[in-house]
Order: structure tokens, then sequence, then C-alpha cells
């Protein structure tokens, strides 16, 4: 669905709720001064909304919707239930979710069971009366389920006794799911439905991680539930939206753990995603890059970017001319909106460090300045650069079973499944090969010229046999180790490594190690084998990388292999992002995928436009001036307004950007 709007969607959170002092219309007009045309409000004031049992007062609600009405701003409102009133918790204690760390206490957001149906009825009931008061507002333009909905781990008995529901669909018997699960082991196994265990004592990881699948799946059912009482409402030219997150580690990371997002965006018409990252010397813009694939892909549309940073933490503060790298680095991605959390900073509680475009003395300063820039160039650009038509030819393809089960086997601390991802993914930014998403049981291979799979642990024989079909029909794989080792309910396949794929990948393999001395050479390098190694024995592949060592050299660290019309390429261990690289380049070479003959740190992503014509960014992750030859057809600099042509010298400030825009017409 494209939003029906004429430009970019430009703002930030808004809470009235919050002000430590009455400056609505004040805040309004320095919004509209920095050309902010939308808000999103509501999300987390549930207590606002409805202060006792069934009792609801919409105030401040209305007060918002009366000042976007005045002042022609855009509404994104959000349901309130990820944070629940204390009335609730008092009135039905077993709302609060108990985790494999204990029962939670009322006080912070996000610790509620989803199976809970007294939890269930109440949201039902608040999100039906606030719609049922705000229906006819006419600045609403677009609904959002919930803020970065997970499971919150809920262990209740609720969750648990809707879980054995889950598994007697899936199993049609108990030895059938002993057998499966292989819960003989340590006299795990159970005979009669009244003895299942406590999910919260596993030791079993295929039962542990069974539960995490169901837990995603109550994710799924929630937002469903949610998005089906606001479709009794929406207007036609309204939208429903979820802001989805990542894994968070102090900032945006990877996949995130606790929700099969690909399902759970069906109900949505547009997908949204919030990503924070770090700022000053440590912007790179590979988060905002794998996020926004992320969420493009949900869909395969355009998205939403309904939270990024301000201010934000004390260290991102950004430089300046930052804040403007990143709205544009969204942008690019195929985002049609820059939200920032939050628009003013917040003077009590959890978050009050957390800062906002204001800071706590609501003046106008450097970073809301520069949003204010980038606000006057979208009123000239925006309908040029909104909409954004991407088509990529790589493909990442993650798998949230892999995820979890890397969290019962892990390879080592410092190697997750998400690590894996980002060193795979953040090398082929820096070389500027743009990347689309894709779920492991996806039936999309095809569209794509490579297939890019990190650490593929958990794979059905489906998937693992439209793998193969993929590449003897003429595609590409490049594939980590920790691969097709065990099935989707992680019992480990029993025959020769990588299961059903050794034919494709021309090598064998049935012992790993941690390497401890080992080094990889290439082209007279040398690099050390880190965290996991497994001893490749080449049958039809090509070794690319032997291993270095005195016992282990005679096995293959990396291989590419022939088979039918493709090839597939293998990383057997995990080693320096240079190698990487340069492994990468190599590859696509082979495949006759063309590079740039520049990288990171000048970033470059391109697409179409909806008036047919292309898009191309050119954007400087460095405080250092970069200057390159123009290579592509003459276009027009947008955020100059003036011509470039094939040979010119293209300069970006530190910090810089560059948005050109060829005609269609030049294009035939």
């Amino acid at each position: 669905m494209k939003i029906s709007t004429d430009s970019i969607l430009f703002g930030a959170a808004y809470y009235y709720e919050y002000l430590p002092y009455e400056r609505m219309e004040e805040d309004m007009q320095m919004m509209k001064n920095a050309g902010m045309n939308t808000i999103r409000i509501a999300e987390s004031t549930w207590s606002t909304l409805e202060p006792s049992d069934n009792v609801f007062d919409f105030t401040s609600l209305d007060l918002m919707l009366d000042a976007s009405e005045k002042y022609q701003m855009n509404v994104i409102i959000g349901t309130p239930s990820y944070a629940i009133p204390s009335w609730l918790s008092k009135k039905h204690p077993d709302i609060l979710a108990i985790t494999h760390h204990g029962e939670e206490l009322y006080g912070r957001r996000q610790n509620i069971d989803l199976a809970n149906p007294h939890y269930l009825f109440h949201v039902s009931r608040v999100v039906r009366a606030m719609l049922e008061h705000i229906k006819d507002r006419s600045t609403i333009l677009g609904f959002q389920i919930d803020n970065e909905t997970n499971h919150y781990d809920t262990c209740t008995n609720y969750a648990q006794q809707k879980f054995m529901e889950y598994l007697k669909e899936k199993f049609c018997s108990l030895e059938e799911l002993n057998k499966e699960f292989g819960l003989a082991y340590w006299s795990n196994s159970i005979h009669n439905w009244e003895d299942f265990p406590n999910v919260r004592g596993t030791i079993n990881a295929s039962l542990g991680a069974e539960y995490e699948k169901f837990q995603r799946k109550l994710v799924t059912e929630f937002l469903n539930l949610q998005a089906a009482i606001i479709k009794e409402y929406k207007k036609e030219h309204q939208f429903l939206t979820q802001n989805f997150d990542c894994e968070w580690r102090g900032a945006s990371f990877g996949l995130k753990p606790s929700v099969n997002q690909f399902d759970a965006a069906r109900c949505l018409d547009i997908a949204g995603i919030d990503i924070y990252h770090p700022t000053q010397d440590h912007l790179t813009g590979a988060e905002i890059s794998f996020g926004g694939a992320i969420a493009r892909s949900l869909k395969q549309d355009n998205y939403l970017l309904l939270e990024t940073q301000a201010q934000g933490q004390p260290a991102w503060l950004p430089y300046e001319g930052q804040l403007r790298l990143q709205a544009y680095s969204h942008l690019a991605c195929g985002a049609d909106s820059v939200m920032y959390w939050h628009f003013s900073s917040i003077h009590n509680s959890f978050e009050t460090y957390w800062k906002g475009l204001l800071s706590h003395d609501y003046s106008e300063n450097p970073t809301y300045l520069e949003a204010a820039n980038i606000g006057k160039e979208l009123s000239l650009i925006g309908t040029r650069v909104r909409h954004l038509d991407k088509t990529c030819r790589v493909a990442f393809l993650l798998s949230n079973e892999s995820l979890t089960g890397l969290e019962w086997f892990p390879i080592s601390k410092d190697l997750k499944y998400n690590d894996i991802f980002r060193w795979l993914h953040d090398a082929f930014y820096r070389l500027n090969l743009e990347c689309d998403i894709l779920s492991s049981d996806s039936e999309s291979f095809h569209q794509y010229s490579l297939l890019v799979i990190p650490a593929l642990y958990s794979a059905s024989e489906k998937t693992l046999e439209r793998i193969t079909e993929y590449v003897s029909n003429g595609g590409h794989v490049l594939m980590t180790f920790k691969s097709a080792f065990s099935n989707e309910n992680l019992k480990v396949y029993h025959d020769k490594q990588p299961h059903l794929l050794t034919d494709c990948f021309g090598f064998t393999y049935n012992q790993f190690t941690i390497p401890d001395k080992t080094y990889l050479n290439y082209q007279e390098d040398t690099y050390e084998a880190k965290e996991w190694m497994e001893l490749l024995s080449v049958t039809t592949a090509k070794e690319w990388v032997t291993y270095q060592h005195p016992f282990w050299n005679k096995y293959s660290a990396i291989t590419h292999n022939q088979y039918g019309s493709g090839t597939a390429t293998y990383l057997g261990t995990y080693f320096d992002s240079k190698l990487l690289e340069i492994i990468i380049r190599k590859l696509c070479m082979e495949i006759h995928i063309n590079l740039p003959n520049f990288s990171f740190p000048l970033i470059r992503k391109e697409g179409t436009n909806s008036f047919g014509n292309q898009i191309i960014y050119f954007l400087n992750f460095s405080g250092e001036t970069q200057t390159i030859v123009y290579e592509d057809l003459p276009g027009t600099l947008l955020l100059e307004d003036r011509k470039i042509h094939n040979g010119e010298a293209l300069s970006l400030s530190p910090w810089g950007v560059a948005i050109i825009e060829i005609k269609k017409s030049i294009l035939k």
C-alpha cells in the first residue's frame, strides 16, 4: 500500500501527556517551522486514556487531534496496549508475565502475558473505545498496532496450556513428539498430556525451541487481534502498520529473535520499523541499511521509518550534517517517512536522557535546526524521492529457527547468529551491493542472482531442496558454516554434512573444531581462522582457501562449486572482514555482478521513483570530503538543482549527501 500523501512523512512522536507545562501551540508551531507534517501519538498512554476500569478520558487525545487539524498535521495513532495501567495489574495480577527468569512486577512496559484472556479482553476494549471516539477525525492518516511487540518470554499457565494445544495439532501423538524431539534423553519422555512438564525447566533444545516458535506465534495472533478491530473502523485511505524493531545490543543489531516478522506483517497495509544506531565517529549507516532491507522485504514494498533517534542517548548526539545524512540514508533504502523519537525531551522517569529533537529547555538547538533544514529540502524534493522502488540482485536468507538453534547450541559467546549475519551484510554494504531479505520458507529465490545464507543451522529438507534447485537452475549461493545441520525441530541430520547439499556444494565433512593457531593464506596475506572451523573434504568443488596448520592443512576452508547452471560457495570458518570482502569481490567477478569502483565510506544506493525516473544516492559516511568520478547517465542533482554529466567530478562534503535524478527518457 502506498501512503496517500504528496511527500515524505516527516515528523516525530509527540506526547502531550508528558509535558511539564502547557505548550502544545508552541510545539506545533515549531514542528511546522521545521517542515514537519506528521506526529505519532497515544501509543504508551493507556493509564491516561483509561484511568480506571471502563472509565475513559480522551481529553489529551482530543487536544492533540484538534491541534493537528489546526496546524494541518498528519496523525498516526498508536494503540496503547504495550504498557498497562496499574489498576489492571491489581485487578488481574496474572496479566503480568512469568518468564524463564521469574515473575514480572508492575512498572516497566512490555511485561504482560499475550496469552492471558483478561489482558486480551481489556486490550480489545480500550482499542475499540478509542477508535469509536476518534473514527471521524480528519487528520488521522494511519494506525500503529502496539509498539515494538514481542512475546516478552511469557511462560504462564495460560501460555503453556495453549502450547500443549499447539503441539497436539502439530503431532499425531506423544510418541511422535517424543521421537522427533529426542525426549528419551535424560528420561524426558512424556506419555500423558497431564504429565507435560513446565517448559521453563527443559534442557531439550527441540522442545525449548518449539516453545519459542510458539511464543512468536502469540505475537502474530496478538497483532492480528488488534488489526481486525482497527479494520472495522479505518477509512480506505488510512493505513495499518506496526513498528517492528531489531535485536537490541545497545542499538539495532540484527534479526529480531522474538517475532516472526514475515508472519506478523501479513495483517498490515505497510510495514514499519524502528532503527537506532551509533553516531559521531561510529556512524556507518550499516544499521540503517540492514533494518531498511528487512522492513522493505516484509511487504516487498516501501515502508515507514516510525522511530529513529534525534539526539538520542548521550553518546549519540550527532555531528553537524549527520542527522541529514541519516534521514536521506533511510529514504535511499525505500522508507517513505522519517519519524524521530521523539519531539521534546522528557523530564521524568526511565527515558529522561533519551533526548528528542528539543532538549529539556525546549528551545532551538543545532539538531532541531538541522531537522528544519531537512524539512525545507523535503518540501522541495519530497515528491521526487518518495515511493522509491528498489530492485536488488542479492538477497539474504534469514531464519528465526536457526537464530534460536544457535542460542541453544552457541558457537561461542562472541559469535551468535546475528553476528554472522552482520559480518556478511556489512561486507556487502561496504562494497555497495544492495540486498533484500527473505525468510527461510520463501518461494522467491529465483528473483535473485545471488542468495547469501548465514548459518542456516535449522532447515527443513524442503528448504534445502529449494536451495539445490535454485543453484541447479542458474542461481548462485554463498553459505556459511553451521548450515544444513539440523531439521526444523533441531534434530541433527544423521548423514554427511551439509545435509542434502553435499553434491550442490561439492564437499562433505563430519568433523569440526575451535581453531587455534590456524590461518588462511590468500594473495600473500595471512588471516586468522576464528571461533569455529569445519574440516571440509572436497569432491567436486574448487579449493579457494585451505587451512594453514600442521594437522588441518589437508582440509579446505573456503570452497566454490559449479553445480548445474549455477554455483555454490561455502565459508567453512569465520575470519577477518578484510578477507571476506576479497572473497565477495572474487565471487561477484565469477558470477558477473558488477561492483562500483569505490566502497565505504562512500555508499551508493538507487531505485526508481513514482515518475519512472532513476534516483541515485551518494552518501558520505566520513568526516572527510570524498570525491569520485561520476559514471552514470546525465542527471540532475536534486539538492543543488543543477545538471551533472558522465565523467564529471562529484565531491561530497563531510557527512554529505548527493541525490541524482535521471529522467526515464534518458534511461531508454
